[in-house]
């Protein structure tokens, strides 16, 4: 345990050099950064690489070791219900500053036009639901649909519990493989972890220039704000009444996943460190990891929530169009409605806010005034939608262990 703290604890400071590195070369040698984004890319690719065959094989563990349908809907419903709390949490602090630091001065809409958002398709209850089930599962695996594959791994994984235990030994053991081999070659990626994150910041801030950032600093320090109080204070809060423990050290202990998934950008691709780092350094059960975090990374979504929720009240100032209280409600609502159900489809974040902009009548052309700052925000958000994940499984973890104390 004390070499693998000690590994950790390297590579963690060797992550925030090249974070600090990485900005400065983005900021003076910025040609040279635009250059070098493709050690990035190879990066990300290895990460997500390991993906798709690392939750198939844990989610279909995870419930084979639960052992019945009956425990499957207790830590289902326990996961989803603090996924939902949370990114609730999320969406009522984002609203809250939002009132608080009324940012964002009426403009005119003239010459705007944000053309993405028109090659969207319409959104639908019916397309949302469909875009669950995968119609053919070996192109979900090769897409990397996540929430097809999560949705037809538990229902592998349920059909299997009624194998007879000779039946379901070898499957188990094959599945068993496979995701400690996926495990392995992440350790080996992680070792790449402070060059990659180097190259991506590097690229970054080449790409989006100081400039951008200084114009909207007031919008960035909301979003920012918000997202770092949820994470420094709600989620530990949250930890701490339900899993009656210190949240600080654990979180401090698995820190090395929101700082990924920062530079990365992507739950999917920090997916591999989060289960590593959960369990070998926060002490959460295999079990609870394979089944918690695989979803968290496809619903969980507080950082995105949150950033959603200040950007849609921030156009509505920049529209000079006035949200009543019944119109911030039906926008929280939708928020965390959305946030489970669009997981699924793809440009998810984009399809959110035009839908939302819709909803309350407000001009989606406006988008364009802050997109530029996107790729920055997103690197941001996507730490918090980790550090939630982290904290529901071991929240989850908790509470399994005390049911199983009960139990014996």
């Amino acid at each position: 345990m004390i070499k693998k703290i000690k590994k950790y604890a390297t590579t963690n400071t060797l992550v925030l050099l090249g974070i600090i590195l990485g900005v400065f070369f983005g900021i003076y040698f910025p040609e040279l950064a635009l250059e070098q984004k493709v050690i990035g890319t190879v990066f990300i690719a290895f990460l997500k690489m390991l993906v798709v065959p690392l939750v198939f094989s844990s989610i279909y563990i995870a419930i084979l070791g639960l052992g019945s349908l009956e425990h499957l809907k207790n830590i289902g419903l326990k996961t989803i219900g603090l996924y939902l709390l949370t990114t609730a949490l999320a969406v009522l602090l984002a609203i809250i500053a939002m009132n608080i630091f009324t940012i964002g001065e009426h403009v005119s809409g003239e010459g705007l036009e944000y053309a993405k958002a028109a090659s969207l398709a319409s959104f639908s209850f019916e397309s949302m639901i469909l875009s669950f089930i995968p119609i053919n599962v070996f192109n979900a695996l090769s897409t990397g649909s996540m929430m097809q594959i999560i949705v037809f791994s538990i229902l592998f994984g349920v059909a299997s519990l009624y194998l007879k235990p000779v039946e379901q030994e070898p499957i188990v053991k094959f599945f068993t493989a496979v995701s400690e081999a996926m495990l392995k070659m992440a350790e080996w990626v992680i070792l790449m972890t402070p060059i990659g994150v180097f190259s991506l910041i590097s690229y970054v801030i080449a790409d989006q220039g100081i400039d951008v950032v200084v114009g909207l600093w007031k919008y960035i320090l909301v979003v920012v704000g918000v997202i770092l109080f949820h994470a420094v204070l709600t989620l530990p809060a949250i930890l701490a009444f339900f899993g009656k423990i210190n949240p600080y050290h654990y979180l401090s202990d698995v820190r090395e996943a929101p700082i990924m998934a920062f530079s990365t950008a992507s739950s999917a691709a920090t997916l591999p460190v989060s289960m590593r780092v959960t369990e070998e350094m926060g002490g959460v059960s295999k079990k609870t990891a394979s089944f918690v975090l695989p979803l968290g990374a496809t619903v969980s979504m507080d950082g995105t929530a949150a950033y959603l929720s200040v950007a849609v009240l921030y156009i509505a100032n920049l529209a000079g169009v006035a949200l009543s209280f019944g119109d911030q409600v039906l926008l929280g609502i939708t928020v965390v409605a959305l946030s489970v159900g669009v997981a699924a489809l793809p440009s998810a974040s984009l399809v959110m806010m035009v839908v939302i902009l819709n909803q309350l009548n407000l001009p989606v052309e406006y988008i364009a005034l802050i997109v530029a700052v996107d790729r920055i925000l997103d690197m941001c958000r996507t730490s918090l939608n980790v550090t939630s994940d982290l904290v529901v499984a071991k929240i989850v973890d908790q509470l399994e262990k005390k049911a199983s104390l009960k139990r014996t």
